[in-house]
């Protein structure tokens, strides 16, 4: 039962998922603006958790997982069809790069791995899920900018210095920065983490916001407490 974590309106069950449940993957999935997207993509969806908040969120629309690891994959389809969305979810156990969808999609949505150019990983599935280069984002970003619809946006979460290169590829492929948010683990801190939302072909003014995951040690702040009340039975 330990490996089960249980959420309001779903349950995600952990076995055989080298990366966990944790703070990034929330965090995105709750923050970003997606209720009018009708066809949405989780790239590298883990345990599954990103795409089912999504589907919890928005009621009437598609949401679509890829997983390249096999384990985390089946574990995910399951966790799938045991909530109350999965008739609206599906599963593909491969890339993104090997994804053969031919639609378009409103939402693109990843909490990617980002340890680029760090030391290497022991646990071989977690290098897997964890360790890249810039090569990898630049067909991430390639990618979504041929998938998104003509306004679609792509969301990551990412940390700082990588999120400021990530903007210079995006801009090469006429993918906008629309918003981005400053996650600090206390008022005052360093940044640790950026969401960065892009949109294809925005001409506007982007957003810059800062969020607080702590008010005090061991206490939530209450911007946490807001997004993840949805979700979390401690809320």
């Amino acid at each position: 039962m330990a490996s089960i974590f249980q959420f309001k309106e779903f349950a995600v069950d952990q076995s055989d998922c080298a990366m966990k449940i944790n703070t990034d993957a929330v965090l995105l999935a709750s923050l970003v603006h997606v209720e009018s997207s009708e066809r949405i993509l989780d790239i590298g969806t883990g345990t599954g958790v990103i795409a089912l908040m999504l589907a919890q969120r928005c009621a009437d629309s598609e949401v679509i997982a890829v997983e390249i690891d096999p384990a985390a994959a089946k574990r995910a389809a399951i966790n799938f069809r045991n909530s109350n969305f999965g008739d609206r979810m599906v599963l593909h156990a491969c890339s993104f790069q090997d994804f053969t969808d031919t639609g378009s999609f409103d939402f693109i949505i990843s909490n990617p791995p980002f340890y680029t150019d760090s030391l290497h990983n022991p646990d071989a599935r977690k290098k897997l899920a964890r360790h890249t280069d810039l090569q990898f984002f630049n067909e991430l970003l390639t990618f979504a900018a041929d998938k998104l619809q003509v306004d679609g946006q792509l969301a990551l979460i990412v940390p700082k210095l990588l999120a400021d290169e990530l903007k210079d590829i995006a801009e090469t492929l006429d993918l906008c920065l629309k918003e981005e948010i400053q996650i600090r683990s206390f008022e005052g801190d360093a940044i640790i983490r950026k969401i960065i939302v892009f949109q294809k072909a925005y001409r506007g003014v982007s957003t810059v916001s800062d969020f607080i995951i702590y008010e005090a040690k061991g206490v939530y702040s209450e911007m946490y407490k807001t997004a993840l009340r949805p979700y979390f039975l401690a809320f």
